[in-house]
């Protein structure tokens, strides 16, 4: 009977009722108190729970009493799969364009690093094409996927309020596996370059890692309810993406250099299929199944009309002020967003380039170098947040990454580019800290449509700064392939203006918590 009573109990996450769809009634005849929060509710359904496995006298086991509500495995495995395929279809494309440039075989030269430097050589000409078909070709790429990502991130992330977070991770897991299958026959096969495309709008169907993020951040935000530890609980998901990326990056010369890219985009396959398998049979929901069932019986337009409401009414009835938070905020994470992603997306094709002339191994040495990045700025919000506000670790952050990203304008030794990393050990930090300014500012049932605004602005911004940067660095490659970087630097006042005015209008973090409270308070007048 005391195994039964531990198995019933949920210390973290939403209520589930009991099998039949209903939650079970109080027991003892006593009225039932009206919720104040997500924890009230919680804690009521666990004792109703517990009260009538008591007066049944018997064990009642539910699939859901083994689930666990750690999600970081899950953004573990996803994101190392995923950063591993990544570099592996940018230099698989590049010896492709550079074999079908030259009409012959990639030249490797083991743990040397070669380009051709002599400007009057017809060599150097083809491999300035080589570089600028590209750029131009991965371009193209990320516009096949991004499009339809952005939709599905919107629509699945946004109704993840209603019908559970794990939708917004299966997808995106799924669409990966098929991805990195076909990947892996391309790559045997020697396939047409122009069937990336279309693995790139099939991974976009299913979400990609815009929607995978976004269901991610929801699900730790339903877990957290104090301030403090959703800022921290954030910038661990960011520092788990900038290890993993890291380390995947690290790994995926040595990958290339012993098992070539087949088996490894193989292995990134494997990895999303165990991924799968965790989801769907060990993760347990944040949301309340009842809740679905309330709109199962909604018409395909209505369910559509739904799904674009949540946000809708995010800034509908949102107060004056609020949604003035809500927009500058947005903003500002766009802006600098744009900038970050669009600098730091060139740096492969960058490294690839004389004078560095970087191989796949020494590239790998440059991804994991991002590694002592994101830790160093996880332990900048984790030491800042206990004393500064969070509008100040943002400023600290800006100005790491304008100092890295100056001095890689510049970088024209392997030394000098591996040391770009020193100054911009805090430049991660704006990320996590701006997403967990929004959520604060929003009530716990508007999570899911604010984190479907952030993944939806965050596809639509990359993808925006990888048709900027790309274009850009495909122009200007041949007399400055630095000057994309010096625009990068450029573009980082929008935020740095935008977090400034905001300070000047006497604004105060505390702020956040009190629309929030407001809110509540309003809600509760209007049920009464």
């Amino acid at each position: 009977m005391r195994l039964g009573l531990a198995w019933q109990e949920r210390p973290e996450g939403r209520p589930r009722p009991a099998p039949g769809g209903h939650p079970p009634p109080p027991s003892g005849g006593r009225a039932q108190t009206p919720a104040l929060g997500r924890g009230d509710a919680r804690a009521r359904s666990e004792t109703a729970g517990v009260t009538q496995s008591r007066g049944h006298g018997e064990l009642n086991w539910n699939p859901d009493m083994r689930k666990v509500l750690l999600v970081e495995p899950v953004i573990v495995i996803y994101c190392f799969a995923f950063f591993l395929s990544l570099p592996l279809v940018q230099q698989y494309i590049y010896r492709r364009l550079w074999e079908e440039e030259n009409n012959t075989t990639f030249i490797d030269y083991g743990n040397t690093t070669y380009c051709e430097q002599n400007q009057s050589n017809p060599a150097y000409i083809k491999q300035k094409e080589v570089q600028q078909k590209a750029s131009l070709f991965s371009l193209q790429m990320d516009l096949s996927g991004s499009v339809p990502s952005i939709i599905v991130a919107f629509i699945v992330v946004a109704n993840g309020d209603r019908y559970g977070r794990k939708r917004a991770l299966v997808l995106p897991s799924l669409g990966a596996l098929m991805t990195n299958v076909f990947y892996s026959i391309l790559s045997y096969f020697s396939w047409t370059l122009s069937l990336f495309f279309a693995l790139a709008f099939i991974s976009g169907l299913f979400g990609s890692l815009t929607t995978f993020l976004g269901g991610g951040f929801a699900f730790i935000a339903d877990l957290c309810h104090d301030e403090k530890q959703k800022t921290k609980r954030i910038a661990v998901i960011d520092l788990i993406l900038g290890l993993v990326s890291g380390l995947a990056g690290l790994s995926s010369g040595y990958f290339i250099r012993g098992v070539g890219f087949t088996w490894t985009f193989a292995i990134a396959s494997l990895l999303h299929g165990i991924n799968i398998f965790y989801i769907i049979f060990w993760l347990k929901e944040t949301v309340d199944v009842s809740e679905s069932q309330q709109h199962a019986s909604l018409s395909c337009k209505e369910s559509f009309k739904e799904t674009f409401s949540g946000v809708y009414m995010l800034f509908k009835t949102s107060s004056c002020k609020k949604r003035t938070l809500i927009t500058v905020l947005l903003f500002a994470f766009m802006s600098y967003f744009f900038a970050m992603i669009g600098g730091t997306s060139l740096f492969t094709l960058y490294e690839l380039d004389a004078p560095l002339c970087w191989n796949e191994v020494y590239i790998g040495y440059g991804a994991a170098a991002f590694t002592s990045v994101s830790l160093t700025s996880f332990l900048g919000v984790y030491l800042f947040s206990q004393f500064m506000k969070d509008i100040y670790i943002v400023f600290i952050g800006i100005f790491s990454y304008i100092g890295g990203i100056i001095m890689a304008a510049f970088a024209k030794t392997t030394l000098l580019m591996f040391l770009v990393r020193v100054p911009s050990l805090l430049c991660f930090m704006p990320v996590p800290v701006l997403r967990s300014m929004l959520s604060k500012v929003v009530l716990d049932s508007e999570q899911g449509a604010v984190f479907a605004c952030i993944a939806c602005l965050e596809a639509v911004t990359g993808s925006m700064a990888y048709v900027v940067f790309n274009s850009l660095y495909a122009a200007t490659v041949i007399w400055f392939p630095g000057f994309s970087f010096l625009i990068a630097a450029g573009i980082c006042i929008i935020p740095l203006s935008i977090l400034s005015g905001l300070l000047c209008t006497s604004w105060h973090e505390e702020d956040l918590a009190l629309l929030v409270h407001e809110e509540i308070s309003s809600a509760e007048s209007v049920d009464d």
